[in-house]
């Protein structure tokens, strides 16, 4: 078989069925190979929607996204989307086009030096000078994207290795990786010392992230919680680690965090962090975030324990393995009143969320959102007001539901990432959520969702600005509103139709969540134009803050 033919079969060995990508030249050997093969090829309309989707694909299945793209402004193309991807540890594998071993580095049409651009950006790059080498190296690929703490390998593909051959000795070579064994059973006497610490302290808070929900230890996360009465906060990239309706859950923390949330991370005396990076945006000052907790972090990077925060008992290992541990060794929960009181100012703060006003308010949006879907229901995101609206606002019950950009905040995340959602959970309900600044970016993607068939509902909650800079501006710059209104706004329902889909716009309270429960059941796809009032700013922490400094007042029941 030739580097193509073997690719594809090494793709099939290491559990893919579906790929993102968009053709060129130097590819052309792969794509002619694609033609006879049984692996499904999603052509979306642009390289950065093929990065989205296969970290969507990733985040909603817990298996590896692979997207392709060819040589030069193809695999520029796909440097954001690889960066959203490996910056919130996203398991993807990037295939990438790339001139002929023998002119690489003498500026030939489409080269592009893609290693040394992706370098910073990924957790592995690979570029095959020998075809005999490929499929040890697309092995050593997904093994490293998925395993330890998941990320982004991107496989450079010379042209001329695709059209070699490959011999069925070369398909059976077993891949050695001696210099990368991730830790996953966390240390025993680090883990000794953190239950000492955990039974012994009198106010203690979990903080859980992203990590919870990669390891797939959610389960594990509840049962400890419980056992051992201690409330849990999450981080943005947590959401969804542990259902947000339970008593336990004290929802999101950080710049858009909740009030209540705020505070008891500041009051704690022992802050048990799981899967968790300590982003700015988490600690707001890093002087003042949980000044009188004993720290403990457990992460299965130890590049991250005591990065940003330091640490007093650091675990590096797998969340779920270090989780079933506390569980076995737990012998006396917290029970002095702490929880009960934590518990009671969370459960105390109710949001208003129903308003009848036009133009919409945001908060009103949610409400019917939430009325209008399943707790199964697979929601992205895009990056601004409408993430951080539905990350402090919108309840999620399970993990992999809550799909959204935590670390690059990339407008135009939340289509493509919906695509690769659905294509990996066809049967689940899809719903993307975009502001009109990102939805632009990526609107040429309704048609992927059109050609494919894609049952996606897109609400776009169009507020004609550019929503969180232009709460900054009003916030921090004197009210100085510089570049951020977005006039004229397309016609969006037009647009969609222009594509073949259904549109439908919303301007009045008790509209949406009909609209919503309609088009989810009818399994077509639906772009809904919800115009809202752009002047209802979300209240948050200045940057560099103290997480309980909060600018703007929460508008609750009693209001």
């Amino acid at each position: 078989m030739n580097g193509s033919e073997a690719l594809l079969k090494k793709l099939k060995e290491n559990g893919t069925d579906t790929v993102f990508g968009y053709p060129g030249g130097v590819l052309l050997p792969l794509y002619d190979s694609i033609y006879d093969s049984d692996i499904r090829h999603i052509l979306v309309r642009h390289e950065q929607a093929a990065a989205h989707a296969a970290d969507g694909y990733a985040r909603a299945s817990g298996k590896v996204g692979v997207c392709i793209a060819t040589s030069g402004p193809g695999a520029t193309n796909l440097i954001t989307g690889i960066a959203t991807a490996n910056i919130d540890s996203s398991p993807v594998v990037a295939l990438t086009g790339q001139v002929t071993t023998g002119i690489i580095g003498t500026d030939a049409f489409q080269e592009v030096d893609t290693i040394s651009l992706t370098m910073p950006i990924t957790k592995e790059n690979f570029q095959p000078r020998k075809s005999e080498n490929l499929p040890e190296i697309i092995d050593e690929a997904y093994h490293i994207a998925s395993t330890g703490r998941p990320g982004v390998v991107v496989v450079d593909l010379p042209k001329d290795v695709l059209e070699s051959e490959v011999t069925e000795s070369d398909m059976n070579k077993k891949f050695k990786l001696p210099g990368y064994k991730p830790t996953t059973k966390g240390n025993k006497r680090q883990i000794n010392r953190a239950i000492e610490t955990i039974e012994n302290c009198e106010k203690p808070i979990i903080l859980a992230g992203g990590g919870v929900i990669l390891s797939n230890a959610s389960k594990e996360l509840l049962t400890f919680s419980k056992l051992a009465n201690i409330p849990v906060a999450t981080t943005l990239m947590g959401k969804g680690a542990i259902p947000e309706d339970d008593e336990l859950s004290l929802g999101l923390l950080g710049m858009h965090g909740l009030e209540s949330t705020n505070h008891a991370v500041t009051d704690c005396d022992c802050l048990i962090t799981i899967g968790c990076r300590f982003s700015d945006r988490t600690t707001g000052k890093i002087s003042e975030f949980a000044p009188n907790a004993k720290k403990i972090q457990v992460d299965i990077d130890p590049a991250e324990i005591g990065k940003n925060v330091k640490i007093d008992i650091p675990i590096v290992g797998d969340a779920k393995v270090i989780l079933k541990e506390f569980i076995t060794q737990l012998e006396n929960p917290n029970d002095n009143g702490w929880t009960t009181d934590i518990v009671a100012k969370r459960q105390a703060y109710k949001p208003k969320l129903k308003f009848n006003t036009v133009p919409l308010k945001p908060q009103e949006t949610i409400k019917e959102i939430m009325e209008a879907i399943t707790p199964e229901t697979i929601v992205s995101t895009d990056v601004g007001q409408n993430q951080m609206w539905m990350a402090h606002y919108y309840k999620t019950k399970n993990p992999r539901t809550f799909i959204s950009s935590g670390g690059l905040g990339t407008m135009g995340f939340a289509l493509p990432a919906a695509i690769g959602a659905q294509v990996a959970k066809p049967e689940e309900q899809v719903l993307a959520i975009a502001g009109d600044g990102g939805f632009q970016m990526v609107s040429q993607e309704l048609a992927t969702i059109h050609d494919y068939d894609l049952p996606i509902v897109t609400c776009i909650l169009n507020n004609r600005y550019l929503g969180m800079v232009y709460q900054w501006q009003v916030l921090y710059y004197n009210n100085r509103i510089s570049q951020t209104k977005l006039t004229p706004t397309p016609d969006f329902v037009k647009l969609a139709e222009s594509y073949g889909l259904k549109g439908e716009r919303v301007e009045k309270p008790g509209e949406l969540r009909e609209t919503i429960e309609n088009a989810l059941k009818s399994r077509e796809a639906t772009v809904i134009d919800v115009v809202i009032d752009p002047s209802e700013l979300l209240p948050m922490v200045p940057p560099g803050e103290k997480i309980t400094k909060i600018v703007g007042e929460y508008k609750t029941e009693d209001d």
